[in-house]
């Protein structure tokens, strides 16, 4: 399977007592890993035991990204840039406090954005699905992962997009076969939502997710999947429409889960699972890496209790 993160990144953590801004702080532990939602599902697939390669920006003069990488067992086909590659800062204090910097990427003029869709061109060769996951660098169109759907489709393999709203809105009219925004996400696409809350609530959220999926899939997405994170899923396709319950489990990190119910998700798909049954284990995928500390891992064995306690499908 072809994972598409054309923004790839290092994620930097840094631990420290407190981060005061206009100050100077001094960390406890610093570490650094390869960052990016496509390397997140990767890590997944991974676990689950399907192959996989990851296609991305690298620097040229900087192999950290490709070296970390390939010690986590993760094929890379780089997109060379100039220049120093895109870093994401995490700073995580005593008290719990979580701050992100997402940096954009390299400058359209560091890199050729016409590269992309050739090499992505190149890598679908026998690969049996293409995921686009996360975020475009500067200079790439918002349609660039419905470009990859086309050339996904022109081979004959189905292709899924997980990108942020004006870039999911972009690729719909060239029918990715799986989206699968939270309902903020999709909220903001449909109805430009300004908000986005770490977990959803209200008596009204069921026929929220529905709605959404519904019209996602009215503008182009085969399967339209919205999630509610702990309270479940909605899947909406040509043959129907139905609410999937979560589970509640310790929530150890919440980073990544969306990245893990698509790779859990996709990862059923290509076992040959009914729509229904592989959005149920993308469910419990979620579930199972939310319990890890680390964002975007899991232990394998959780995921066989997780879907064994989530509920059935119900027609909506």
């Amino acid at each position: 399977m072809l994972v598409v993160t054309p923004n790839t990144c290092l994620d930097v953590t840094t631990w420290l007592g407190a981060l005061v801004p206009g100050t100077v702080s001094r960390s406890t532990r610093t570490v650094t890993v390869a960052g990016g939602k496509g390397v997140n599902v990767c890590r997944t697939l991974r676990v689950l035991g399907r192959e996989h390669r990851l296609l991305g920006l690298a620097p040229r003069d900087d192999d950290r990204l490709a070296t970390l990488l390939a010690a986590e067992g993760c094929a890379f086909v780089p997109v060379p840039h100039d220049g120093q590659g895109r870093l994401s800062l995490i700073f995580l204090e005593d008290g719990g406090r979580a701050t992100v910097v997402n940096g954009l990427g390299p400058d359209p003029g560091a890199w050729d954005p016409e590269a992309l869709l050739p090499a992505v061109a190149s890598a679908l060769d026998g690969a049996p699905a293409v995921a686009c996951s996360g975020s475009l660098p500067p200079g790439l169109p918002d349609d660039t992962y419905g470009r990859v759907v086309e050339l996904a489709h022109s081979r004959g393999v189905e292709a899924w997009v997980d990108g942020g709203p004006a870039v999911l809105g972009a690729a719909l009219p060239f029918e990715p076969d799986l989206v699968c925004p939270n309902v903020g996400e999709a909220e903001a696409l449909l109805h430009g939502r300004a908000d986005e809350a770490v977990e959803e609530s209200g008596d009204d959220l069921v026929d929220r997710c529905v709605a959404a999926a519904r019209e996602l899939h009215g503008r182009g997405a085969r399967r339209a999947v919205v999630t509610a994170g702990s309270h479940g899923a909605a899947l909406v396709t040509a043959a129907g429409a139905w609410w999937l319950g979560a589970t509640r489990v310790p929530v150890a990190n919440p980073i990544g889960a969306g990245d893990s119910f698509l790779a859990g998700t996709a990862h059923a798909l290509l076992s040959g699972a009914s729509d229904t049954d592989a959005v149920r284990h993308g469910t419990a995928v979620a579930a199972a890496a939310v319990q890890h500390p680390s964002g975007g891992m899991l232990d394998a064995a959780l995921v066989a209790p997780a879907l064994a306690a989530l509920p059935e499908a119900v027609p909506a």
